[in-house]
């Protein structure tokens, strides 16, 4: 079912919702938006107006609570234009503090209630708006003062607005809960904001639809953000409605030792781990597939959790390898992901922005890299389900063909290795780094212990870096109990890289 029921869908003005909607708000009904203060339920109601407006609509905003002043200044702050909204401002005037006001026989809420009702309906009847927006029911309810009077208000209200053919959000901070069924009852759709506060970093603020009749909306919460400008909604990942066809080939590194050992490269639509400690060589080995996708024409999106730019960049630099070159022309983007203020919403859409190209970033990424697995979990340390949400996103990037490299630090040096999180079987392919000791030296060796698609080499070879980039020896056949640490040797000859 759509929003083709009821005559169609008005845009939200925010496209993440909209998306979520499959369409916007089904137009001609009344819909709730609720949350607590400061969730952002004006800017919604704003950025709907606005939108209106841009299509040549009358829109009215009729203000309960907040003066024209405070709107205008809130309007400021996103550079929003409000000229062409109509403001009703109903907040009671000063003359309402006077003493003499307040004596009287009769009960405040009966001549107030009647006021405010009839205040709205003659801005109605004044400006015939196309789309309302009543900021907020709290103060109905106050005014009301029993939830009986409360919910005729605002079913006699639904049904004066669609006999005007009018598109109507009520915003309702959720000061009585006790109403809030009633509410959900009368309201033909229902979004609610939350936002919430963790123990370290910035609040995180997310949606839910948790009513919209006659629409295949997007279920489950949604991430979203206030940016300058309005709300930017995340919608949940599926994965399944974004499947596209693409050729069966691999994507190779540019290094022919590294190429051998993956036989040939990483297959398209595949996630590669990079398994080791610290300082074995996986975030190098990764930017050494993003500079050859460069040399390509391809692009690859990196994501940076523990590694700033500049350390990237001086790294690279010193290894030969020529990230300037593949930045400076625009085929490898690089994002530095500040762990106190990300969702991981954020950074599913940022991902899935980028493997699109609708990120500005020009061309779609081929090649997308996570360094490290070990900064999205620690950034996200109150975040429930992160290990099925990372299952989503590798599965969405594999619908479209990206091949995705995530680079994971074990903790410890040599002998037992412990991983923050066993990620080994989301990943198609897992490359494993380890340290070893030999010719009282410490040294790296590099190995595949899985590929889905394909074969490998099932060697362990030496794996070194120096300014003439990344170099892996032949096989270490004289050695044994390498991925211990502490091999032994049993061969005759060295087959060991030469000390440079």
């Amino acid at each position: 079912m759509t929003s083709e029921l009821n005559g169609g869908c008005d845009p939200s003005g925010v496209e993440g919702l909209d998306d979520i909607l499959r369409g916007g708000f089904p137009r001609h009904c009344l819909h709730l938006v609720a949350g607590a203060s400061g969730t952002g339920k004006t800017t919604l109601a704003m950025q709907f107006l606005l939108r209106g407006a841009g299509l040549g609509e009358s829109c009215l905003y009729i203000a309960l609570s907040e003066s024209k002043a405070e709107t205008a200044r809130v309007a400021v702050s996103h550079g929003w234009d409000l000229t062409k909204i109509n403001i009703v401002d109903l907040l009671p005037s000063e003359a309402h503090l006077a003493s003499d006001s307040q004596l009287t026989v009769f009960n405040p809420s009966e001549f107030e209630l009647g006021q405010v009702t009839e205040a709205i309906i003659k801005a109605v009847e004044s400006s015939r708006p196309r789309r309302v927006v009543i900021d907020s029911l709290s103060e109905l309810r106050l005014i009301a003062q029993n939830s009986l009077r409360y919910r005729r208000q605002v079913l006699a209200l639904k049904h004066f607005f669609a006999s005007r053919d009018c598109t109507v959000l009520m915003l309702d901070d959720r000061s009585a809960a006790v109403d809030e069924d009633q509410l959900h009852s009368v309201a033909h759709g229902v979004v609610v904001l939350e936002q919430l506060v963790n123990q370290f970093g910035a609040e995180r603020r997310r949606m839910r639809i948790s009513k919209m009749r006659g629409v295949a909306f997007r279920g489950g919460f949604h991430d979203f953000g206030i940016r300058h400008g309005g709300l930017d909604v995340y919608p949940r990942l599926v994965a399944s409605e974004h499947h596209e066809t693409f050729p069966d080939e691999n994507l190779p590194s540019g290094n022919g030792q590294l190429d051998g050992l993956l036989g040939g490269g990483l297959p398209a639509g595949t996630s590669t781990l990079l398994v080791g400690p610290a300082g074995t060589g996986k975030s190098t080995v990764a930017t050494q597939f993003a500079v050859a996708a460069a040399a390509r024409g391809e692009r690859t999106a990196l994501f940076l959790f523990d590694e700033n730019i500049g350390t990237l960049r001086s790294r690279s630099r010193k290894l030969g390898i020529p990230v300037e070159r593949a930045i400076k022309d625009g085929l490898l983007t690089v994002q530095q992901i500040d762990p106190a203020e990300l969702s991981s919403g954020e950074f599913a859409t940022a991902v899935r922005r980028a493997s699109t190209g609708d990120d500005g970033g020009g061309k779609a990424a081929r090649l997308v890299v996570i360094d490290s697995l070990n900064g999205y979990l620690n950034a996200m340390p109150e975040e429930k389900y992160l290990t099925a949400q990372l299952h989503e996103l590798l599965a969405f990037l594999g619908q479209r063909g990206v091949v995705t490299i995530m680079t994971v630090s074990q903790a410890g040096l040599v002998g037992q290795m412990a991983s923050p999180v066993d990620a080994t079987y989301l990943a198609d392919n897992v490359i494993l780094f380890r340290y070893f000791e030999a010719d009282g030296r410490v040294r790296r060796a590099i190995s595949v212990v899985k590929k889905r698609n394909g074969h490998h080499e099932r060697t362990i070879r030496e794996l070194d870096m120096n300014q003439n980039g990344v170099l892996i020896g032949e096989p270490l056949v004289d050695f044994q109990g390498i991925l211990t640490g502490i091999p032994t040797y049993v061969g005759a000859n060295r087959s060991l890289l030469e000390r440079r």
